[in-house]
């Protein structure tokens, strides 16, 4: 289409009838000949009205009907009778007709050579022909969907995120998380960005989404955990919905240590009453400490419950060693494959893997990746695979190099060799530095920080009187996906590799 530049609705039904396998080889003419760069044939006078809106090229199954009718004299049901014949291929029925449509042509002082010359090019395209009345159906849903996206992307988006993620990403639509408080059943639309919707998270289930969405509708919005807690049916809410309500960041408003929230699971379903006889504590909830998740982690969880990546992605933690490998976005990389490039390097989430063997027993795989821009897929042959059997899962982050190979508009990619990118991989340090104030969870920093090491560990904390310093008694192992941990703790300003 970008070629083509349609500037009527026909354009776009034959668009539609042509991008199939067959027809799709005409494309390249197609264009040619709308843009005045190739001159049309259409074959005879008395079926150039016919061809003209195809500039001369056999689309659809109706062209076939009326050549025939137009030419050769076929009444409609004969000429059904043609489409028919010429799409099964039986010789004897095509020889009846090859009789029948030149002697046609001929009654109507057509050349005999001009005849049959028509006849086998009707033949060769009415094997594959497309009703044109199904394209114009799906031409007009192209064209209303088209339009709804370029000038009401938010709304559009909104009404099926789950499939435009990466669309709204590109048109840069924010993506606000799901909400216990401001999530629907449904995607909706809230100051201009999407908000994800409760019933779309994995296993969370229909019922569980209504529920939440009706205790709001009737009681307000919730305060806090506890208030919720006391408020929600565990008939309907069960502990696989509040792990999952959880691991999305439902709940993130109230506590935004995820995996204290999914550890506690079971505080929440027994509720402030049952399990402590006082009534609705005015603390809130007495939930038991939990590490906070290692920023990797917690973005697995999150896929897992989306099924996206919300929040951030995994390769952010190797932001400087993916720039070291000169690796770029996939979108960044098919720009440059469809201007000549053939080959580059690549980083990515592995999502999925579908192996299969060849003809002659090898076993390739096709492996599916994430990085910050998108989706993407290569595939992976026997040796590289064999070199990646230890590692390569679904949640490992894996730096590749590949070569592209163009296809029209799709670039394929197979991949020359690939490794992978570890978050647990230590830091070297003397000291590591975190400045907080009186808010950080000291439990929770302490167990982030409990691998013992080769890096002193400094906390300076700000008090009314200035800034304290003070050391842990024991030096500690520190990655980058720690440092990551300790600064999402509430309370922590920055941290220093020193």
């Amino acid at each position: 289409l970008r070629s083509l530049k349609p500037d009527c609705f026909e354009d776009i039904i034959a668009m539609v009838a042509l991008y199939r396998p067959g027809p799709m080889d005409n494309i390249d003419s197609f264009v040619a000949r709308k843009h005045g760069l190739e001159t049309p044939d259409y074959l005879h006078p008395l079926i150039r009205p016919i061809l003209e809106e195809t500039y001369g090229i056999i689309i659809y199954q109706e062209q076939v009907m009326q050549i025939a009718q137009v030419l050769s004299g076929y009444s409609l049901g004969e000429a059904d009778l043609l489409r028919r014949a010429m799409g099964k291929k039986i010789k004897s029925e095509m020889d009846q007709q090859r009789v029948r449509f030149v002697e046609g042509a001929l009654a109507n002082d057509v050349d005999r050579a001009r005849a049959e010359y028509i006849f086998e090019l009707v033949a060769k395209f009415a094997g594959y022909g497309f009703n044109k009345s199904h394209a114009a159906a799906y031409a007009l849903l192209a064209y209303q969907t088209a339009y709804l996206k370029a000038n009401h992307d938010v709304a559009f988006l909104a009404d099926r995120l789950g499939v435009f993620v990466e669309d709204a990403k590109h048109l840069g639509v924010r993506i606000l998380g799901p909400s216990i408080n401001a999530s629907g059943t449904g995607f909706q639309v809230e100051d201009g960005a999407v908000r994800y919707a409760l019933n779309a998270l994995k296993t969370l289930g229909r019922p569980v989404a209504e529920h939440v969405v009706q205790l709001r509708k009737s009681g307000g919005r919730f305060a806090d955990l506890s208030d919720f807690a006391t408020r929600f049916d565990r008939k309907i809410v069960n502990r696989r919905a509040l792990e999952t309500l959880a691991c999305a960041g439902a709940f993130d408003e109230f506590e935004t240590n995820r995996a204290r929230v999914h550890g506690n699971a079971d505080v929440l379903l027994a509720g402030q009453n049952d399990l402590f006889g006082l009534g609705a504590a005015q603390d809130g909830l007495r939930l038991k400490p939990a590490a906070p998740w290692l920023p990797i982690d917690r973005l697995a969880k999150e896929f897992e419950s989306v099924g996206f990546f919300l929040s951030g992605h995994p390769l952010d933690e190797f932001a400087g060693e993916l720039e070291r490998a000169r690796a770029v976005p996939w979108t960044t990389f098919c720009e440059q494959a469809r201007k000549g490039l053939s080959e580059g390097c690549l980083a990515g989430v592995v999502t999925n893997i579908k192996e299969r063997r060849s003809g002659r027993g090898s076993r390739y795989a096709f492996v599916s990746l994430s990085d910050v821009s998108g989706q993407f897929e290569v595939v992976m042959f026997s040796e590289t695979l064999a070199a990646a059997a230890d590692w390569l899962e679904p949640g490992t982050a894996v730096l590749i190099t590949v070569e592209a190979e163009c296809d029209h508009d799709t670039v394929k990619l197979r991949t020359k060799s690939a490794r992978v990118l570890d978050p647990t991989r230590l830091q070297t340090c003397n000291t590591f530095q975190v400045r907080a104030d009186a808010r950080v969870p000291l439990d929770e920093l302490a167990d982030l920080l409990s691998t013992k090491g080769d890096s002193d560990v400094v906390l300076k904390m700000t008090v009314e009187s200035g800034e304290v310093d003070i050391k842990l008694p024991h030096k500690s192992a520190v990655s980058q996906a720690h440092a990551e941990a300790v600064l999402a703790l509430p309370g922590v300003h920055d941290v220093t590799l020193l």
